[in-house]
């Protein structure tokens, strides 16, 4: 016996409605997003276009405490970032020990023409203080503990290249700074 389709029936004629619909979407697709042309000789042999050529700027930084005594510290980078820690060249005394003092230099740079910059500074210092004494053994010698204050200086300035820059200045002393492009 064989099975008839009746096509007048609703049923059927739903479903072969809906079987035109996928043989249609199946067959009228969009078409594909084209390829980018292939790369030609000539194109191959042109450089890539990359952003300016890096350059070093030498970032130096001076002062003088209140005592007379002058510091410097200067760090070579590049744009952006930059982060410079060192022991200071004297030591603070606490008790008979030489505790060391930490000088921070860190910031950035962001140059803004081939002749001026802005520059983030922080010029920091960790110094040393006593928190507690206590005698200590038979010859009950004393024994401190100690904790660092972070002391300095942040400020934003722009910069001219190659020209120095007081930029602080009171009873304790005077920083100033200098950024340099290096010539590569």
């Amino acid at each position: 016996m064989k099975n008839k389709i009746n096509l007048k029936s609703p049923v059927a004629g739903s479903l072969l409605t809906a079987v035109i619909a996928m043989l249609c979407a199946v067959t009228c697709q969009a078409d594909p997003p084209a390829m980018p042309p292939a790369p030609t000789p000539s194109t191959l042999s042109q450089p890539a276009v990359t952003k300016a050529e890096a350059v070093n700027y030498i970032i130096c930084v001076q002062w003088k405490d209140a005592k007379g005594t002058t510091n410097l510290l200067q760090v070579v980078t590049v744009e952006g970032e930059f982060k410079m820690n060192v022991t200071q060249r004297y030591s603070a005394k606490i008790n008979d020990s030489d505790v060391p003092v930490i000088i921070t230099l860190s910031g950035r740079l962001a140059v803004l023409s081939p002749e001026k910059g802005r520059l983030d500074l922080l010029l920091g210092k960790k110094e040393p203080f006593m928190t507690t004494t206590r005698g200590t053994g038979r010859t009950n010698a004393p024994v401190s503990s100690y904790q660092y204050c972070d002391v300095g200086l942040n400020s934003t300035v722009v910069v001219t290249f190659g020209k120095p820059l007081v930029i602080q200045t009171d009873e304790n002393g005077e920083v100033s700074l200098l950024v340099k492009r290096e010539g590569n």
